[in-house]
């Protein structure tokens, strides 16, 4: 047969063997993301893009602040602003410059989950990230009722069923909002429905490790943790002995000079 007709004949079996790739793959992915593997992965990078927007905005607004703080500083040499409007533009830029450092911390920290996510994608085989999560949820509520089922436990550490308690109540509230998210993250949950649960479930463990130290720290078993005012007050003490230390030893450099510098009777 003809080349020409050849290729004539069967011209539209590349572009469908192409077609029928490009279809496998977007199938492929779309059965991933069903079966809820690349859960976390997506949530993490719907985050990513998140705190990037935010990061941006507020760039923006430190650039804003900064270009205002110029104009009344301009303003003030001209006599026709005062030195309070002075003092707040920069202390609006101050916070704003602070804002844009914290949204791109922040920005680091969602990159550095989302190539975690990614590492983390489960095989074929083994529990998605939303069965993973549950399985988290369920370990720290079991953790908790040990103290509530187990007569020695209560005797040992009566805070940790006690709602009075301002630990106790704080695990209690976010044992609530973990049960809510859990809730809404059914088996098609969404990316941002992941997220919330995750972050409740994270926040459920800090609670109760907090409630747990608390109640150890009324049986007697472990000190209290030092509270910001005595942290405080041990840098104050530290630098004023720094300080006494220094005055000491230039004073002592002072007077060996002054001694050295003095002429000697014959």
């Amino acid at each position: 047969m003809d080349p020409v007709l050849l290729v004539a004949e069967w011209w539209w079996i590349a572009p469908v063997a192409a077609g029928g790739v490009a279809a496998g793959a977007i199938t492929m992915r779309r059965r991933t993301m069903k079966s809820g593997r690349r859960l976390a992965y997506d949530a993490a990078r719907q985050e990513l893009r998140q705190a990037q927007q935010l990061a941006a905005e507020r760039r923006m607004a430190a650039k804003l602040a900064r270009a205002e703080y110029v104009r009344i500083a301009a303003e003030r040499s001209a006599r026709r602003a005062t030195p309070e409007q002075v003092a707040g533009a920069k202390r609006l830029l101050r916070d704003k410059e602070n804002d844009a450092k914290a949204a791109i911390a922040d920005v680091r920290a969602k990159q550095v989950r989302v190539s975690a996510a990614r590492a983390a994608i489960p095989a074929a085989s083994a529990p998605r990230p939303l069965e993973r999560l549950q399985t988290e949820h369920d370990a720290i509520t079991a953790r908790w009722m040990r103290y509530e089922t187990d007569a020695a436990l209560q005797i040992a550490y009566p805070a940790m069923t006690d709602v009075k308690q301002p630990a106790t109540a704080a695990y209690l509230r976010a044992a609530s909002v973990a049960v809510d998210a859990r809730y809404a993250a059914t088996a098609t949950v969404a990316p941002a429905e992941y997220s919330a649960y995750r972050d409740a479930v994270a926040e459920l463990e800090r609670a109760f490790e907090a409630a747990e130290h608390a109640a150890k720290v009324q049986a007697g078993e472990v000190p209290a943790a030092a509270t910001w005012q005595d942290a405080a007050q041990d840098v104050l003490s530290r630098s004023a002995e720094a300080i006494d230390k220094a005055a000491g030893a230039a004073a002592s450099a002072l007077a060996a000079w002054t001694e050295r510098r003095r002429p000697t009777k014959d």
